[in-house]
């Protein structure tokens, strides 16, 4: 679920992104019985670019969901296979970058500068 929208812009490039904040529902994956699991909170958050919208830089902001087994202290988590491996992409952006060859590199190298404020 969404749980929160930001707005930012760098001021030493003068370009706006959006953050949009996901929260993960508290409902335990299929085939897991929430007698026998506890929710422990929530993992580190990840952000991940996404396609831009409107010309806009999209950062998506996402804190995932961790459960407890009461007796073996087992950790169960969602897999959020859509984030590409070893990028910080979503899976859906990162095969179109690749797909436009050289773009890839320009794409990453203008909009990551957004979030170190270069």
């Amino acid at each position: 679920m969404i749980s929160g929208f930001q707005t930012l812009c760098s001021l030493e490039i003068k370009k706006e992104f959006w953050i949009i904040e996901f929260e993960e529902k508290n409902e335990l994956p299929d085939g897991y019985s929430a007698l026998e699991y506890e929710s422990k909170g929530f993992t580190e958050s990840k952000l991940i670019q996404d396609f831009p919208l409107r010309g806009k830089a999209v950062y998506l902001r996402i804190k995932k969901r961790r459960w407890r087994h009461k007796h073996t202290g087992a950790v169960v988590k969602r897999d959020f296979s859509f984030i590409a491996d070893g990028s910080k992409f979503t899976q859906e952006l990162s095969d179109f970058l690749k797909d436009a060859s050289g773009y890839a590199t320009g794409y990453h190298e203008q909009h990551s500068q957004l979030l170190r404020g270069e």
